[in-house]
């Protein structure tokens, strides 16, 4: 079995499996989500990601289990989440993404998915500078629905930033992993030097006796 995560790109968010297709609850505001039907709703979603695709970048992750998606993971600054500010520890810090959804299908959980999507999430972030990522838990552990668990987040790296009795605030620090990356590399660049071979010796010139 293969398991890898790649970039979400509209052509992989057309495998998301509902009810997050169509789920508009961090993409638009209360009063713009209850205006959008239910049969345009999939088609608002897939605008709002366009456009943070063009304005921003790379804003997701998707899991692949042998080539299906099974998973699926958005992040972006919190300008592009406008239902975030229903929450009530919004907003995250200045320097902070927010990571608004990790969702495993049902028939994938438990297997270590979620926490893949979010080392995807890590590494992408890290690559382009980024300093620490928040997200808002659910104390209330449910499953389902459009606030992560807390206990999710905390086993996966983040720490509790805000407390609040239902929805606290969680902050995951990029510059440990960065740290890590950067000690790990040079753990191995020692190792090399360590185990590489001595140069071999220039051949000396042959010398010619005479006849």
């Amino acid at each position: 079995m293969s398991r890898r995560t790649a970039p979400l790109t509209l052509d992989q968010f057309a495998h998301v499996g509902e009810p997050c297709r169509s789920c508009l609850f961090w993409c638009a505001d209360p009063v713009s989500r209850a205006r959008t039907s239910p049969e345009d709703a999939a088609a608002a979603k897939e605008t709002w990601l366009s456009w943070v695709l063009r304005e921003w970048g790379s804003c997701g992750r998707v899991a692949l289990v042998d080539g299906e998606v099974v998973g699926h993971a958005l992040y972006a600054p919190v300008a592009y989440f406008p239902g975030a500010a229903a929450i009530p520890t919004a907003p995250p810090s200045p320097d902070a993404v927010l990571l608004s959804t990790v969702y495993v299908e049902p028939t994938a959980r438990g297997g270590g998915v979620g926490r893949l999507l979010v080392q995807g999430m890590a590494r992408d972030l890290v690559t382009r500078n980024f300093t620490a990522v928040e997200a808002f838990g659910d104390t209330r552990g449910r499953s389902a629905g459009c606030v992560m668990p807390a206990e999710f987040l905390g086993r996966v790296g983040f720490k509790t930033h805000r407390a609040h009795v239902l929805s606290p605030r969680m902050r995951m620090d990029l510059r440990s992993v960065v740290t890590w990356k950067s000690e790990v590399e040079v753990a191995l660049e020692r190792l090399w030097g360590v185990v590489r071979p001595d140069p071999l010796p220039a051949p000396k010139p042959s010398r010619r006796t005479g006849g």
